[in-house]
């Protein structure tokens, strides 16, 4: 539960800042949601070279506390690819900032996008051309 994936794409890094806590002082967690659907749609993004939309978090687990100063990490993999949208499965990891700067897994989720053209309409998503 501590080693960053090795066949996932790092899709965004950000550092959790005092404006980010809830009122007991911890990271908010729908900020760490915001940012794996960030991270998640970069990443289909450039599967479905262009624009998509979140249609479905399909599953989300925290799994270790978030907190000021950490560097958190989203690393993004694809788990299925339809004819209009895609699911990615994003990790998130935070390094803390200490001693020993460790770097643990603290979240994780399934979301769903759909590849959208420039009216906001579902698309086809042109699987002969995908790379990651």
């Amino acid at each position: 539960m501590g080693d960053t994936p090795d066949n996932d794409d790092l899709a965004i890094r950000v550092m959790a800042m005092p404006a980010d806590t809830n009122a007991a002082g911890d990271i908010f967690g729908g900020w760490l949601m915001s940012q794996m659907d960030i991270a998640g749609s970069v990443f289909a993004r450039r599967i479905a070279r262009g624009r998509v939309v979140t249609v479905a978090v399909d599953s989300f687990q925290f799994k270790q506390p978030v907190f000021v100063g950490d560097l958190i990490s989203c690393y993004a993999s694809i788990t299925r690819i339809g004819k209009t949208s895609l699911t990615v499965h994003v990790k998130a990891f935070a390094e803390r900032q200490g001693k020993t700067h460790e770097n643990i897994q603290v979240t994780e989720a399934d979301l769903t996008y759909v590849a959208v053209d420039d009216n906001r309409r579902p698309r086809q998503i042109q699987k002969g051309c995908i790379s990651v």
